[in-house]
């Protein structure tokens, strides 16, 4: 940490970054600012307009319009255990850890104990854009990365941006985000409360005398200090939840103190992050009697752990004709048991011509007794006149956290155990890509090693025993097509569909991972803001033994933002327009997805 604070005192840059950024730029593909038709991954970059007109009322929720994001399940994270809730892209995902690396302006949030992500760390009022790599990025991220990364840009220009909204299930949000310049400093705050009755997750016809609403509440609150492109920031969230039933809780504290920053170095550019903090997790599980009419407590776990990290690397142009960066990062998890990582990284961008690129990376992990190479080669063509190409071809991995090492769990009448001979888990890939105006399409091909499931060991009508393991090998192939075209400068319209073959060695197909998902969203901006979008999803296995099968489903969400003042919006939003019913999990009870509900608020952004 004295590293952030010697950039944050003596940057050489004191201006803060530019005011805006054009959706035509990313920095998550390379870890340096890189246009967007000028990376051959497979991205794509919501725009703060877009975040702001989106009827989610969580960040999660909101990303599912994205072809391929999914959580491990099918629920919202306002009511999902947070065990549940990593990110799932391209169907590479068969338990609740995260096979996508998150970032906050290139600070990890996933949880360094278990992997997963607590969403309501993130408020949608301090987002500049969202960038989302799909596909393996482990050469220059590492674990965690193997599936993707999703990574979070906050507004850095001034700005007072408050929100006040209440719906159905008793929600209640307010939210607000402030940043003050004062000469060459800047300090931003940020505040988010939330609370909801949530909803019963078990089917009416299944539903017993110990079912209740899952509820929800949570406080995020940061403040920063900033001063050219160096920042230090101290945060905090609190959540309580209820897990649908009078003895299943979860509660979960998480302080943190970050920062990072860039600064010229040998022609080039030295940029840090940096992190350090300490999280308490408390869970109860229970089993569930005959009919669903009594319930026994059968665990507590009561978890302290405390996490450390900080990457660097130095980018620089090398002639005309190469763009190179190399880099180190350490990570420290402990709770009880002590995981210790350290990963060095290399990628150079070529310019083999005006019209030709080739990316060609690598990065070595290591951590315990193993250790990964993670190399990447990638080739862009754009021609002055047609359609841009991509290929890439790569490998990328994930180790086991500390939660999958070490801690037990249980969900209904299934208990799934630790294994403390987890190994990593890889992917190899080949991904074949075009790109026009308008359309853009990948192929992919990702053969996964010694990925982590949860495995079933025996079926009894009282209990399902699984436990997490190694499967010896898995296969998601497929493609993704999107689009998105002006009807008119006020009305815009996008869709996307995936199509994802996931399936185990033994052609079973992997658990949470339907075969097909479709989006469509139009948007007009006029005298008021309106959003409709849908999207949809084919059938899906919750086992890995494909006995416990969740349907295809619909959703429809509708956003409506009027301005009643200056720079202040009326706003309504409804979800699931058509009251869907979604099938979210078998335990072997069915438990279902967010039911119809609304909200209407106040909104002030200048």
């Amino acid at each position: 940490m004295l590293f952030l604070a010697w950039l944050l005192l003596f940057s050489d840059d004191p201006s803060p970054p530019p005011s805006s950024v054009s959706d035509t730029i990313t920095v998550t593909a390379t870890r340096t600012e890189t246009r967007l038709g000028d990376t051959p991954s497979s991205m794509v970059v919501l725009s703060r307009e877009e975040i702001a007109s989106s009827p989610a009322a969580t960040v999660d929720e909101m990303l599912r319009q994205v072809p391929g994001f999914t959580l491990f399940r099918r629920s919202s994270s306002r009511v999902a255990n947070p065990t549940t809730q990593g990110v799932t892209l391209r169907g590479i995902g068969a338990s609740g850890a995260s096979r996508a690396l998150v970032l906050e302006d290139g600070i990890p949030l996933n949880d360094p104990f278990g992997g997963w992500v607590y969403w309501g760390r993130v408020s949608t009022l301090a987002l500049q854009r969202v960038e989302i790599v799909r596909g393996g990025a482990s050469e220059l991220y590492g674990s965690g990365a193997m599936g993707g990364v999703v990574q979070f840009i906050r507004r850095q220009e001034p700005a007072l941006a408050a929100e006040l909204a209440a719906g159905s299930q008793s929600t209640t949000a307010a939210s607000a985000y402030a940043v003050v310049p004062r000469g060459d400093w800047r300090a931003a705050v940020s505040l988010d409360v939330f609370d909801t009755g949530g909803h019963v997750l078990v089917v009416p016809d299944a539903r017993g005398a110990v079912d209740r609403a899952a509820d929800s509440e949570h406080v995020a609150a940061d403040v920063s200090l900033h001063r050219g492109t160096a920042f230090l920031r101290l945060s905090y969230f609190d959540e309580a939840r209820n897990n649908g039933t009078p003895l299943q809780v979860n509660e979960t504290t998480i302080r943190q103190l970050g920062g990072g920053g860039d600064l010229p170095l040998f022609g080039g550019l030295l940029t840090g992050r940096g992190w350090l903090g300490d999280q308490e997790y408390y869970q109860t599980f229970s089993a569930i009697g005959a009919g669903r009419a009594s319930e026994r407590l059968t665990a507590e776990q009561d978890i302290e752990s405390t996490n450390a990290g900080s990457t660097i690397h130095w980018a620089r142009a090398a002639g005309t004709s190469h763009a190179i960066l190399a880099g180190v990062e350490i990570r420290d998890v402990s709770s009880g048991q002590r995981q210790r990582t350290f990963g060095a990284f290399a990628e150079d961008v070529m310019l083999v011509s005006p019209s030709l690129s080739v990316t060609a990376g690598v990065r070595f992990d290591v951590w315990e007794n193993e250790d990964q190479w993670s190399p990447r080669l990638a080739v862009l063509y754009r021609p002055s006149r047609g359609p841009a190409l991509t290929a890439s071809a790569y490998r990328a991995f994930r180790a086991p956290t500390l939660n999958e090492l070490h801690r037990d769990f249980r969900v209904g009448n299934i208990i799934t155990f630790a294994n403390d001979r987890l190994g990593a888990e890889t992917v190899t890939a080949v991904e074949l890509g075009a790109r026009g105006d308008h359309l853009r399409a990948t192929l992919f091909w990702m053969e996964m090693d010694a990925l982590i499931a949860n495995v079933t060991l025996s079926v009894t009508p009282e209990l399902i025993t699984r436990q997490r393991q190694n499967v010896a090998r898995g296969r998601s192939r497929g493609a993704e097509v999107e689009g998105e075209w002006s009807i008119t400068p006020s009305l815009r319209t996008s869709a996307g569909y995936l199509f994802a073959d996931a399936v185990f060695s033994n052609g079973n197909r992997i658990p949470q991972v339907p075969r097909h998902q479709a989006t469509a969203q139009l948007r007009y901006q006029g005298a008021l803001t309106a959003a409709l979008q849908g999207r949809w999803s084919a059938m899906q296995f919750d086992d890995d033994l494909n006995l416990l099968p969740l349907r295809s489903y619909f959703v429809a969400d509708a956003f409506v933002g009027y301005p009643v003042a200056e720079r202040i919006d009326l706003t309504f939003s409804v979800e699931n327009i058509f009251n869907e019913l979604i099938e979210v999990s078998a335990t072997p009870v069915t438990t279902v997805g967010q039911p119809r509900a609304f909200r209407i608020g106040l909104r002030y952004a200048r």
